[in-house]
């Protein structure tokens, strides 16, 4: 007889993992509540307060992806200056007078709210800081940015790039005219928004003194909604985020006035995107 080989047992295939959701906004609130209150725990309990966020702030997810995870490493004998002998030098020859109104540079003008911002930059002793380099970068009105790799399908105005750059004056007031700048969408959870902002960059007398910051509008309904501005848990420090209307700012019959100072250092210290 021919031998017959024992039927071979049926296994049962492993079950599918079930995919990961993407996350939601509601997700991110819980996460950014259970952060701000440990923080504001932590705080009445006499911890001291964070005028800047954590590198690895969970809601915030590009952040804590890519944030540096070992010390830093000290060079040239621990004296980060030595890094480039030459600082840059700047002068009223290297500014030009479209270079702060970012609503002159095109052959046609701009389309959205025009608006003036100024402010003073100073140090922590509230002493201004004369003659340096204060540039910013924005989206147009409808939330597009002039890039390539620009994604959001926003129109695109072709009569703003939206940069522009100013030297700090002997009482360390800067100026810019510019649009208001529409909040956009981004990849860090489903239905994320950005608030309205602009990105402000500040030089000392090195490039490696370079600071960057951002600075909000009064009243965004996308604050409380919006990890990287809630990243930075301290309520007093958030708030020196947010530009305040002046009127007197106002230009009559053209544009709105916001005021915004940027503090370098000390307890008033504006947040910086670096850390300190």
């Amino acid at each position: 007889m021919a031998h017959t080989p024992p039927p071979t047992p049926s296994r049962t295939p492993s079950p599918t993992p079930p995919l990961a959701q993407p996350l939601t906004q509601p997700d991110i609130d819980i996460e950014i509540k259970d952060l701000q209150d440990s923080y504001d725990k932590a705080v009445a309990g006499g911890a001291p307060v964070l005028h800047h966020p954590r590198r690895d702030y969970a809601p915030y997810r590009s952040s804590r992806l890519r944030h540096p995870k070992q010390p830093l490493v000290a060079v040239s004998g621990g004296d980060p200056e030595t890094v480039e002998l030459s600082g840059p030098v700047f002068g009223v020859t290297d500014i030009t007078e479209h270079d702060s109104d970012l609503t002159l540079q095109h052959r046609g003008e701009p389309i959205g709210e025009r608006m003036t911002v100024s402010g003073r930059l100073l140090d922590r002793d509230g002493r201004p800081v004369r003659g340096q380099l204060v540039e910013i970068w924005q989206a147009n009105a409808a939330g597009r940015y002039a890039h390539l790799r620009e994604q959001h399908p926003a129109p695109h105005d072709p009569h703003f790039t939206g940069v522009g750059r100013t030297l700090t004056d002997d009482q360390g007031r800067y100026s810019f005219t510019t649009i208001k700048p529409g909040p956009y969408p981004w990849g860090n959870h489903t239905n994320a928004w950005r608030p309205a902002h602009i990105h402000f960059s500040v030089f000392g007398t090195a490039f490696t003194q370079r600071l960057v910051t951002q600075m909000y509008f009064p009243s965004d309904p996308l604050f409380r909604y919006d990890p990287i501005l809630r990243s930075v848990t301290d309520g007093a420090a958030r708030d020196r985020l947010i530009a305040r209307y002046d009127h007197d700012l106002s230009q009559p019959g053209f544009s709105m006035g916001y005021a915004w100072d940027i503090v370098l250092d000390g307890p008033s210290a504006t947040w910086i995107e670096e850390g300190r």
